[in-house]
């Protein structure tokens, strides 16, 4: 019976080999298509839930209330976690993790500036990554050891062993490796290369005891079998409890869904990155469904080449449903071989699907479970695209199929026309988001930036660059190197600090949060900033300026001043009497999607500084500007490589999200309509020899190629014209709902939708005119010969 099944079903397959090749490679591009987004898929849900307890495992948050409801934080006080696990008996551990940020290592000559973190004893027994040598459950109890991965250990100190041996940390402190990590799988959070104990941190003297100060994320393992909501009921006063000025509520969240769900709306989740991946599911399974349609076609368009075969088994005693097992069996059998190809192209195609995700994806050839999960997708595919044909020619009639009297029924014509449709309205759905993301990414590339960001770079401020400070200023300065420098907060293409302001009139119910950013001077003439009133700040010419502060046009219409120069104003953690000396135009800060923040730019008494920005001199060409400013630097900072950052290309990264979307999108859209056309054009082919005859007939009574084209191009021109009818609202339903998800963004045009229908017009016509014209110019006498 088998033997039978598989001798009838390869007969078949090689009997139409052209038709069969282009059910194969639709399949396999289909597939493939598919299996890289599930690749993609299978990656993001499961980050940070490989853990052996990631179930009980919390993220410390908390909600502070503005002006427009609640907003929610997961940066918190670094006594949050200490004192959960002190005063809560549910809690079972809890880490304070702090940023990871870039540290010189050094060991002899070897010198590698990486990036690390600082972290409780608990760290290593709540994320259980796994260890290659030392213990993880003392591996930071040692105020004096690190913890490193396989790739730092490689790095220091080769193949041989690296336990116990002393790495220096930031040039000043030795520390004895205590643990070697395997290297981090790229499904967390997480980004190090080290871990320093907790002391680091009290050796700088960046830790404290504040209630009110949010600088590091907290993480708590709760004891099984605790209820988190009653947790977060018991917890949700904590900061009131230890006497916080300002309304704040704290509450726990799964760490499991930090990566998919870390948006919130008025303090309640609301979505995030989980969008992005359902829209990608959603292609992934248009894409299968559309490489399923073109079987569905081509298999019914073909349903006279079997009829007799249904007619004789039905004869012989064979049941309706053993036929339409034997037909999905050959679907089942078709798909596999499609599988495979799938799995050769996606193979190949991975390491350039990696980079475009910014992924190391992996295919998991060795994981029993990855094969059981491709049996099902092979089995479903098999399935899904068989299920209409074996229905359908399992219910012909074997007295009228035997008579000859088979006919294409209209209700068959139409089913087919509905399936044709079905696959272009979805390609032509990719295809006109595809086209308004990069509109949308385009429209925020142009948007103003507020300040100018060529030539200009920043530095990490070292121990030694920040005590030569002034020497290297007045060397890049004096030599012609840089036009302008200041030290700063942060870079100008990110916001690390958010807070509140007093000022002179203020309602006490306005809870808005502003962008504080710290420098020393110079800010407006270094970033180019665009001046509206007042000066720039200027220590050197004003010594009053240690307090003076700058407020972009946000602030002021948000502090309400009409003339906002020589106010005071009062940001309660770096002291009283901030003077305003200068009112610059919004600049982007953030995301150029979002509306800009009220920011206030304080000069140098709030003395936080992290980095120099350096405006180089656009006298001489950049390379030859950085070559000097390295060569000052390793003068007076030599202990380190000199590293740099372009404020162009760190703004550039802000579209990089909506870039690969659009970029995968495109890509998928793209193989969306090859493989609409692929179906076209079988079913093209199909027509035009089933039509023999006729078009025979035809041009022996006259009638010209053109004619005899355009009558078997019609048909398939207006089902495509249908498709861009149902296409076009859904796609405008879909765009306008994730263009409300920016403040700032494009309107949708009805070009777009006009020009996306029309191209895939042009493309579904061509791919049909290929066999139209081939028909209509056949010998007519080779086709009526045999009349």
């Amino acid at each position: 019976m088998l033997q039978n099944f598989l001798k009838v079903a390869c007969r078949n397959l090689f009997r139409g080999k052209g038709f069969s090749f282009i059910n194969i490679s639709g399949l396999a591009i289909g597939m493939a298509s598919a299996l890289l987004i599930l690749i993609w898929v299978q990656n993001e849900v499961s980050y940070d839930r490989f853990y052996t307890h990631s179930d009980r495992l919390y993220q410390a948050w908390r909600n502070g209330k503005d002006n427009t409801g609640l907003q929610s934080f997961n940066v918190t006080p670094q006594v949050v976690g200490p004192a959960m696990k002190r005063d809560y008996p549910e809690v079972e551990r809890a880490s304070r993790v702090f940023w990871d940020e870039n540290l010189l290592l050094s060991r002899g000559e070897k010198k590698i500036n990486i990036r690390g973190t600082m972290a409780d004893p608990d760290f290593l027994m709540m994320f259980d990554f796994p260890v290659v040598s030392g213990n993880a459950g003392t591996a930071l109890t040692d105020p004096t050891g690190i913890v490193i991965t396989e790739k730092t250990a490689k790095a220091f100190f080769g193949n041989a062993d690296p336990m116990g041996k002393t790495i220096r940390v930031d040039s000043k402190y030795d520390y004895a490796v205590s643990a070697v990590l395997k290297d981090l799988p790229n499904n967390t959070q997480f980004d190090f290369e080290f871990i320093l104990p907790w002391d680091f941190l009290k050796r700088q003297g960046a830790t404290d005891s504040v209630w009110d100060r949010n600088s590091v994320h907290n993480f708590v393992l709760l004891k099984p079998h605790t209820d988190l909501a009653a947790f977060n009921s018991k917890t949700k006063n904590i900061y009131a409890e230890h006497h916080v000025p300002y309304f704040a509520e704290s509450f726990l969240y799964p760490v499991s869904r930090l990566r998919l769900y870390s948006e919130f709306v008025n303090g309640k989740p609301a979505g995030g990155r989980i969008e992005r991946v359902r829209i990608f599911i959603v292609i992934a399974v248009f894409i299968l469904l559309i490489a399923c349609i073109n079987f569905m076609n081509m298999s019914t368009a073909r349903s006279e080449k079997r009829a007799k075969e249904v007619g004789i088994r039905k004869v012989s005693g064979a049941l309706r449903g053993s036929l339409i097992g034997q037909f999905l069996g050959e679907s089942v059998l078709l798909a596999a071989f499609a599988g495979i190809i799938a799995l050769l192209i996606v193979a190949f195609c991975l390491p350039f699907f990696s980079t475009l995700t910014d992924k190391v994806l992996t295919l998991g050839f060795s994981n029993v479970y990855f094969w059981l999960a491709f049996a099902g997708f092979v089995l479903l595919t098999g399935v899904l695209a068989g299920s209409y044909p074996a229905l359908f020619l399992s219910s012909f009639r074997p007295v009228t199929v035997l008579k000859g009297g088979l006919s294409k029924t209209r209700t068959l014509a139409s089913a087919r026309k509905v399936l044709v449709v079905l696959q272009f309205s979805f390609s032509i759905l990719l295809i006109i988001c595809t086209v308004i993301i990069e509109k949308q990414v385009t429209y925020a590339r142009g948007r103003e930036v507020g300040y100018d960001k060529r030539n200009m770079i920043w530095c990490f401020l070292s121990e030694d660059i920040n005590k030569n400070y002034p020497t290297i200023r007045n060397e890049l300065l004096s030599q012609g190197i840089a036009s302008s420098i200041t030290k700063s907060s942060e870079p100008l293409t990110e916001s690390w600090l958010t807070d509140g302001a007093k000022w002179p009139g203020k309602d006490p119910n306005d809870k808005t949060d502003f962008n504080f950013f710290n420098c020393d001077g110079n800010i407006v003439q270094t970033a180019g900033l665009q001046l509206v009133a007042g000066r720039d700040i200027d220590p050197k010419q004003y010594p009053t300026d240690s307090t003076a502060v700058l407020l972009n046009e946000t602030a002021v219409k948000v502090m309400g001043f009409s003339d906002a120069i020589g106010k005071v104003i009062d940001h309660g953690n770096w002291g009283a009497d901030w003077h305003v000396v200068g009112v610059v135009k919004d600049f982007i800060i953030e995301s150029p999607f979002d509306k800009v923040k009220p920011m206030v730019i304080q000069g140098p008494r709030a003395n936080w500084f992290n980095l120099m920005h350096i405006k180089l001199s656009e006298a001489r060409p950049t390379t030859q500007s950085l070559a000097a400013v390295e060569s000052v630097m390793k003068r007076y900072n030599p202990k380190y490589p000199f590293e740099y950052h372009f404020i162009d290309q760190q703004y550039a990264k802000k579209f990089d999200d909506e870039q690969k979307s659009g970029t995968l999108t495109a890509l998928f859209a793209g193989l969306a309509i090859f493989i609409s056309c692929l179906g076209l054009f079988g079913l093209a082919a199909y027509m035009a020899e089933s039509r023999t005859k006729e078009i025979g007939v035809r041009k022996v009574l006259g009638a010209s190629v053109a004619s005899i084209a355009g009558l078997l191009s019609r048909d398939f021109v207006k089902l495509v014209l249908i498709a861009m009818v149902v296409a076009s609202p859904v796609a405008w339903w879909v765009m306008s709902k994730w263009l409300a998800g920016y403040a700032y963004h494009i309107g949708l045009s009805a070009w777009v939708f006009v020009m996306t229908g029309g191209g895939a017009v042009v493309i579904a016509l061509a791919t049909v005119s290929f066999q139209a014209i081939r028909a209509a110019m056949a010998n007519p006498v080779r086709s009526l010969r045999s009349e």
